[in-house]
């Protein structure tokens, strides 16, 4: 079995196991923020990335206020198109917002920012912190060429219940720094 289908058939079992654990959340996006504030991830980032959820992500909200009351320069990700990395607008909390691709908000005024630390949702994660997303590849290239320009970290942020046993991996595939999840902090093992 290729690649591109062992990440499909996957995908259909994390999309399960995410929106059960999704549905029994509780105060799952709460704890997990104050594990994140806990690990020091966002000590020395200029400016975090983070995104606004669709479909049964875990909700950074509650992160994203935390670390903007904090004086963080925060931003959301925009999809450029197909095949491309993604770009980053300023955002800050009561922002005005409008749909962008694929249903996720991203700010009304679009101010362009390049982030150092990214929060990012994925559909799976394994113990050594690679990431399994939709497809796109959005944001494997966005942190690919962040890299390539300067020292750019990367969290996953999730749900405990979306850890699988491995993630396929493609040469373009970019691992992350650590997940981040209502149980704590896990780094690459």
């Amino acid at each position: 079995m290729q690649i591109t289908d062992q990440k499909a058939a996957l995908r259909k079992t994390a999309f399960a196991a995410r929106k059960a654990a999704h549905g029994a959340a509780g105060d799952a996006a709460q704890a997990a923020r104050d594990h994140f504030l806990a690990s020091r991830f966002h000590t020395g980032a200029a400016v975090i990335s983070a995104y606004r959820p669709i479909r049964t992500e875990i909700d950074p909200t509650p992160l994203m206020e935390a670390l903007f009351a904090a004086g963080h320069r925060l931003c959301v990700p925009v999809i450029q198109g197909a095949g491309l990395a993604l770009k980053f607008a300023e955002w800050a909390p009561g922002e005005a917002m409008t749909h962008g691709p694929f249903g996720a908000e991203v700010p009304a005024d679009l101010r362009w920012v390049e982030p150092d630390l990214l929060i990012a949702p994925l559909v799976a994660f394994d113990a050594g912190c690679w990431r399994l997303g939709y497809g796109g590849g959005f944001y494997d290239r966005s942190l690919e060429e962040l890299r390539a320009k300067r020292p750019t970290r990367a969290v996953g942020y999730a749900y405990e219940a979306q850890l699988v046993g491995q993630i396929p991996r493609d040469p373009t595939d970019q691992q992350l720094n650590a997940v981040i999840t209502e149980a704590g902090l896990r780094k690459p093992r």
